[in-house]
């Protein structure tokens, strides 16, 4: 069996490359003026020029899709024998490109700000959108939110199926608040609020990030009986803030029936061990180098282990009798940033029951490819508390490494949103159609 210790020095697999309405605006939504609360979710062109493709990967394109509605795959697999739900993080148009992955086995999307500003950036799909928003007289940011939201709409729409099967407990894509609400506990509550409106779709998360201002945001949102997908977690201690909130949220929402209101909790994973490797390869001892690698898998671990006992007991089971759902524990950066480690590090040792795994191109086509479909999350529970100790003692504060991730995520995209809007506006001016 393979163990936290030597799954970071797994031989990499050989697998195929990729190709790889008017209504008042609240106060602090970050110049969403003028995006029309009845957008439509646009009528879906299924085209039948489809290209089969081996991989599961999508490849963003003006027209077309890519794959076929394929063959049962290891990703259905996960879902239906451990209760793992595979999602896609990523998002460009068009979204029909979706469609085969859909057939593959993915159940979700997750979107953010670099998500948006590699698609928007990088394809011609958005011009002509983006030449009727700018001529109608709508400011760069106001066209952004506009071009956003019509994938997120369209995504959902395809997603919808997977949604209605599960009585809305999966199927959902995912769309979060400017990251420069990061600090802003009430700006956040009010641009999530308003972008469920206008997104107006069932299966639609709002994502709101785990900052230390914004878990309040997440206890009103959830209260005001909107589902949310609590983005960038990387240490045990915020998370538990997170799931209370989320309890607080669905006690404080009045509600009878809480079955509609879900929500999801980002566990971010590769990233901590890039920055543990770091610090262990400053330590420099055989017993810190012998730790890289393990770090973000034990902590994982943990959380589930938290998972179960949060969600479990006297005030869960109140809730239970009106219908709430458990606040599943999603899998976040699941691509291997070190390519001495295996492919599916942050991906195999993670199945359990009732989590979420999104996986970006990579991780998604090595796992489909070469993965064992297993439960593993809970399966050396003690060997993980072991790591997580023995970094203590190397005098890593794991809540200090966590700050810092957050601190580094939260910028990571705000870089992400500034660099896409000074895109749009240089595009609108090659056009010669600059916003005044």
């Amino acid at each position: 069996m393979a163990t936290i210790s030597n799954l970071a020095n797994l031989p990499r697999a050989t697998c195929v490359d990729s190709k790889s309405s008017s209504s008042v605006l609240p106060r602090s939504f970050v110049n969403f003026r003028g995006l029309n609360a009845k957008l439509s979710s646009s009528q879906l062109s299924l085209r039948c020029n489809q290209r089969s493709r081996s991989t599961l990967s999508v490849r963003c394109s003006v027209s077309g899709g890519n794959g076929t509605a394929g063959k049962r795959t290891t990703l259905h697999d996960l879902y239906e024998k451990e209760g793992q739900s595979p999602w896609y993080d990523n998002l460009c148009r068009p979204v029909t490109d979706l469609l085969p992955l859909i057939a593959r086995g993915v159940r979700g999307v997750t979107s953010n700000p670099a998500i948006f500003q590699k698609a928007i950036s990088t394809s011609n799909a958005y011009n002509d959108q983006f030449r009727t928003l700018v001529e109608s007289g709508k400011d760069i940011e106001s066209a952004y939110w506009e071009l956003v939201v019509k994938d997120i709409q369209d995504a959902c729409k395809l997603f919808e199926p997977i949604y209605d099967q599960t009585e809305g407990a999966d199927g959902y894509v995912s769309v979060e608040v400017s990251p420069r609400l990061a600090d802003d506990t009430q700006g956040t509550v009010e641009a999530a609020k308003y972008l469920s409106k206008v997104v107006n779709r069932r299966n639609v998360y709002i994502k709101i990030p785990a900052t230390a201002p914004c878990i309040p945001s997440i206890r009103d949102v959830i209260a005001s009986g909107i589902s949310v997908n609590v983005t960038l977690i990387f240490s045990i201690a915020r998370y538990e803030a997170v799931i209370d909130a989320y309890l607080d949220g669905l006690e404080a929402s009045g509600l009878d029936d809480l079955s509609r209101v879900t929500s999801v909790a980002s566990f971010f994973v590769s990233r901590v061990d890039t920055l543990m490797d770091k610090m262990l390869e400053q330590i420099g001892t055989p017993e810190a180098l012998d730790l890289r690698g393990k770090a973000a898998v034990a902590q994982a671990a943990l959380a589930y282990k938290l998972y179960q006992q949060k969600f479990s007991g006297p005030r869960w089971e109140a809730l239970v009798k009106k219908g709430a759902k458990k606040q599943r524990l999603l899998w976040a950066s699941t691509s291997v940033k070190n390519p001495a480690y295996s492919d599916t590090l942050y991906v195999a040792p993670l199945i359990g029951p009732d989590t979420v795994s999104t996986m970006p191109d990579q991780a998604l086509e090595a796992f489909a490819d070469h993965g064992i479909v297993k439960r593993t999350i809970d399966a050396n529970v003690s060997e993980a508390e072991g790591i997580y100790s023995a970094l203590e003692k190397l005098g890593i504060d794991w809540n200090k490494v966590g700050e810092q991730l957050e601190d580094e995520g939260v910028d990571s995209f705000k870089k992400s949103f500034e660099s896409l809007l000074g895109t749009l506006q240089d595009k609108a001016n090659t056009l010669k159609l600059a916003s005044h």
